[in-house]
């Protein structure tokens, strides 16, 4: 995505409780001599901001042109991940885009290769199997956590629904008491003309 050299961008992830989740990002000066982005912006950082569905800040910290932040997430619900460089330059003289590129993973846990092919076989089997048990947890983690979500949309399903019905009961009794003291105010009209 593109962004304004002072400006801030944010993202909403929806994270299930007790998750890793891992971003990586890469920014690009948009050079006006060039017309294209230069391959990374020497100098230039980025503030990323980790704000948790509570407001509670979870993470707050000034990388370089690229890295690599993580956080895990002790609640579940939307988290905020909000991006801003770190330039000083005035608004007038800081008019330059900047391109980020951006891979967020979320419940990812890595393998440390090096230390899987220190070890012997078993060591290397028992290590991959933790790691699927590890990566099990987090899928029912993340079931539990969509479960959860749609039976809270389920009910505000069912309260609309309830609601729409008594709206629809409400109209009816209405439109008909309309129809009756319409009837009765045209019969009692007629009756007073003595055209009936």
């Amino acid at each position: 995505f593109h962004i304004g050299e002072r400006e801030e961008k944010c993202i909403i992830e929806d994270i299930p409780s007790d998750t890793l989740v891992v971003g990586n990002y890469k920014v690009q000066r948009w050079d006006i001599h060039k017309y294209d982005f230069l391959e990374s912006a020497p100098g230039l950082g980025m503030f990323v901001t980790v704000t948790s569905p509570t407001g509670e800040v979870l993470l707050s910290k000034l990388y370089g042109p690229q890295g690599t932040f993580t956080f895990t997430s002790y609640i579940s619900g939307e988290h905020i991940i909000c991006f801003q460089s770190n330039s000083t330059r005035f608004a007038v003289i800081a008019g330059s885009k900047l391109r980020i590129h951006l891979d967020i993973r979320v419940g990812e846990h890595f393998l440390d290769e090096s230390a899987i092919q220190a070890k012997d076989k078993v060591n290397e089997v028992n290590v991959r199997l933790e790691h699927l048990i590890e990566q099990i947890h987090h899928v029912t983690r993340e079931q539990d956590y969509e479960r959860e979500r749609e039976e809270k949309f389920r009910k505000t399903s069912e309260e609309t629904n309830s609601n729409i019905l008594w709206w629809a009961v409400v109209q009816t009794l209405i439109l008909i008491s309309v129809g009756i003291w319409q009837i009765k105010s045209l019969r009692d009209f007629f009756i007073s003309k003595k055209l009936v």
